[in-house]
């Protein structure tokens, strides 16, 4: 591969994980020198080890390592780099972030900040899309008030139930909540706000109309700073659980060929509408028995999911990034563009599917991956790393490539067979039942096949990611009992430690349904001990305050873990003594949270 001259150099790497891995693996092709950040948990990580230098920039906590502006900036500074690549996730669509690279004199690879700006912010890109002439779903114009209630109930009701709050800022699913109807509404708004302010430091959302059974579809374009703006093919990620994408493939099955091209052209019209520079990905749902699609977004960044498109196009969309930011002309024309064959992928992450998808982050013992001629790995870990409780439990991507679809989706199943991870359970056995599945095979599946025809099979699951039954106290040991928490992914059961109920006469009622409306339980308190954390986790959000009455089932924090939302709630009525957490605050599992009298 041909090297990049000046204007860049050095690369700093703005993330971490096994996108870093792969940027800093394209920088050693271009011949350009790499450089990784790290917090304090990642500084043995394989990014680290793999660049041409690095830099800490701050404790676990994501916003105050990862999503310091401040930090990331003093980094490239100190390391002369020329050029900031910021990943996906993370600062990727941060428009004030691409805006103070290019202040401090460094190439944003990525589009103009002005361009982030405009495509991050939904309603905008709604807006924009419309002004194409690209149909977007019925939804509200502006961003919601919080404090507007009865105005986002009106919303709601002239869309029709059920509806979709959505974060206005960032992407990947995150600050989404599907509300059935009005009851649900409040916290639906506060809950998605929450979580798209942790996830992007902005907390604005906005309604849609939810669409049932629709296909996710989207565009993969690549646009340089001299006019030429090209698509390279669509993918499908329609295989979600709640909203969160499991396995993508390319090209999108099933589609007719003047719907493709009618896809491919609104992607290509909104795309040169906003003057975009460097690869993006123009989001769609799709109603393919009626031949409608709807505009659902503009990632302006590499997707999780680019490496489906490279697999059939033989075109390395980083090293694109890279050399369009250094401004040079694309080296192809759309004519140019070929696809060839059939790709699919499997994110693998760190979770337990038969525990509603329960996060699971701990040392990985051994981690062996497939290999074969028409097979790809991307992972940020080798045998001995460990996933971390405070990111993303994604850690691994398996894909596969066949001269048809049927020959790539077999092929991925033999991999997933020979994928072999010791130390923590993981989605990669649920993915490969899936991929088996007639629907998934047949190309009939939807968005919702994940929660409504793909439950787990109790039969499948491997005996490694069983839970262990809770010990008994004796001397020596640390009492545990399991518990089901209410989070905004679906109840999920953890050991919480210290916390083991007595047996008999006089004990403790088991966790009681919570309200959040998730029909799951909450983590609870118990008589004599106070409610604590029942993971490593991050508070959110402080629901009471000294002196206040509590009563059974109500809220008295909200915790985040591995970008999961966790309610703790009491089982018991009293009054609060004392609050020992604040928002902000880290908490190990089994810490405390507050101390209440009853």
């Amino acid at each position: 591969m041909q090297r990049i001259e000046q204007p860049i150099a050095t690369v700093l790497v703005a993330n971490r994980g096994e996108i870093a891995v792969r940027v800093i693996r394209s920088c050693r092709e271009l011949g350009l020198r790499s450089v990784a950040v790290h917090s304090d948990v990642d500084a043995g990580a394989l990014h680290v080890r793999l660049a041409d230098e690095a830099h800490r920039i701050g404790p676990a906590p994501a916003r105050r390592s990862y999503l310091d502006v401040d930090a990331v900036l003093a980094a490239a500074k100190a390391s002369g780099a020329d050029a900031v690549h910021p990943g996906y996730g993370m600062l990727s669509e941060d428009a004030g972030f691409a805006a103070a690279v290019e202040a401090a004199g460094l190439v944003f690879v990525g589009p103009p900040a002005d361009v982030v700006a405009r495509m991050g912010d939904k309603v905008a890109a709604r807006a924009v899309a419309t002004g194409c002439g690209v149909p977007v779903a019925p939804g509200s114009d502006g961003t919601l008030d919080p404090a507007d209630l009865p105005g986002a109930t009106a919303l709601a009701e002239g869309l029709g139930w059920p509806v979709v709050v959505k974060a206005s800022f960032g992407g990947g699913g995150r600050g989404m909540r599907v509300v059935q109807d009005a009851g649900g509404l409040a916290d639906a708004i506060a809950a998605a706000g929450r979580e798209a302010d942790a996830a992007f430091g902005r907390a604005e959302v906005h309604l849609e109309r939810y669409l049932d059974r629709p296909r996710h579809v989207e565009v993969q374009v690549l646009a340089d700073a001299h006019g030429t703006v090209v698509h390279l093919g669509d993918r499908d990620c329609s295989v979600q659980r709640r909203h969160q994408k499991l396995i993508e493939e390319a090209p999108a099955p099933g589609l007719a060929p003047h719907l493709r091209a009618a896809l491919h052209d609104a992607a290509l019209r909104v795309t040169r509408s906003v003057g975009y520079r460097g690869a993006g990905t123009v989001e769609f749902l799709v109603l393919p028995a009626t031949g409608e699609f709807f505009f659902l977004e503009m990632n302006t960044r590499l997707q999780v999911e680019h490496g489906v498109t490279e697999m059939v196009t033989g075109i390395d969309l980083v090293a694109a990034q890279l050399r369009i930011a250094a401004g040079e002309a694309l080296w192809f024309t759309q004519d140019d563009v070929r696809l060839d064959g059939h790709a699919v992928q499997a994110r693998i992450a760190a979770e337990d599917p038969w525990e509603s998808f329960r996060p699971a982050p701990g040392p990985v013992h051994e981690l062996a991956l497939p290999h074969g001629p028409w097979l790809r790995c991307d992972t940020g870990i080798e045998s001995g790393d460990a996933v971390a409780a405070e990111y993303d439990s994604m850690f691994a991507k398996v894909l596969a490539w066949g001269g048809d679809r049927d020959l790539a989706r077999r092929r991925l199943i033999g991999a997933l067979d020979e994928l072999r991870v010791v130390g923590v359970p993981t989605t990669a056995p649920y993915l490969r039942g899936v991929l088996a599945t007639e629907s998934f095979a047949a190309g009939t599946h939807d968005t919702g096949s994940v929660a409504r025809d793909w439950a787990p099979d109790p039969a499948d699951r491997p005996a490694a990611t069983a839970p262990a039954p809770a010990a008994p106290a004796t001397a020596g040991t640390v009492p545990v009992r399991r518990v089901r928490i209410a989070t905004d992914r679906g109840p999920v059961e953890v050991a919480v430690p210290g916390l083991a109920r007595p047996a008999g006469p006089g004990a403790a009622p088991a966790a009681r349904p919570s309200r959040s409306g998730s029909g799951a339980d909450a983590v609870v308190s118990g008589p004599g001990a106070p409610p604590v954390a029942p993971m490593d986790a991050t508070v959110v959000a402080v629901a009471v305050v000294a002196g206040q009455e509590v009563g059974v089932g109500e809220v008295l924090a909200v915790l985040e873990a591995m970008k999961m939302e966790i309610e703790v709630r009491s089982d018991v009525a009293g009054t609060v003594q004392e609050v020992l957490v604040a928002p902000g605050d880290p908490v190990a599992a089994g810490k405390p949270l507050v101390r209440f009298t009853t």
